[in-house]
């Protein structure tokens, strides 16, 4: 059975959306501050975090940077900020993905089921332990990215974003094939968070970003990833 930890301070949310996802099938358990939010994640080993951000003892943003930097478990942000810029910090800091309150429980049991859908992807075995294309190289089992000998450290969905053009060399991978292994197929999101996530990954892989050469974009289409000598 999928376990949820529910990250939130308001009893008028964590009760009724308690209720909802175990009629869903979840077994849910809430943390009513970011403090005990992070203890409970670290140490329970949940299947999924559903975080809210405002909250006392420490924000969400603070826990999801804390988490991520020692666990891959997936992070839904709960937020009442609707700016792009909050949202992006989010995804920035860790977040798998993020809903705008008010929401439906509906729209959350998508959002949900998604996720889910995305860590038996992630789980699959891959056929080859490492790619090298040019002086790239990935080891899949480690989830490691080598440089020109340098390891570099990537977000998690931006290693899935690079471990996926990589494997497509020279192809064109379209917007709605990268966000179907990437985000999952029943992904809700912003479609500029696949942009966003692009350009993280260029400044970190890229010698001039501004003017990528390994991540091509295909107006209209997608991206490719080529070799820097063609």
């Amino acid at each position: 059975m999928t376990n949820i930890l529910l990250i939130d301070d308001d009893p008028l949310i964590t009760r009724p959306l308690a209720q909802s996802l175990t009629g869903h099938g979840y077994t849910v358990d809430i943390a009513e501050n970011g403090k005990i939010g992070l203890e409970k994640a670290l140490n329970n080993r949940p299947d999924i975090v559903l975080l809210d951000v405002m909250m006392p003892e420490m924000s969400g943003w603070d826990v999801c940077k804390e988490l991520r930097a020692q666990s891959g478990v997936p992070i839904l942000m709960l937020t009442a900020m609707s700016e792009e810029i909050d949202r992006i910090l989010g995804l920035e800091l860790g977040a798998d993905d993020y809903i705008t309150k008010p929401f439906s429980a509906r729209e959350l049991a998508a959002r949900i089921k998604a996720m889910l859908r995305r860590v038996v992807i992630d789980q699959t075995p891959v056929p080859e332990k490492t790619v090298t294309i040019g002086n790239l190289t990935v080891n899949f089992d480690r989830r490691e990215v080598i440089q020109n000998g340098e390891q570099l450290t990537l977000r998690y969905k931006e290693f899935e974003l690079l471990t996926l053009l990589m494997n497509k060399k020279g192809q064109v991978v379209d917007r709605a094939e990268i966000f179907d292994l990437v985000w999952g197929t029943d992904w809700l999101g912003d479609t500029r968070t696949l942009d966003v996530h692009i350009r993280w990954l260029r400044e970190k892989i890229e010698d001039d970003p501004g003017n990528p050469v390994l991540i091509q974009t295909v107006r209209g289409v997608g991206y490719r990833f080529i070799t820097g000598d063609g």
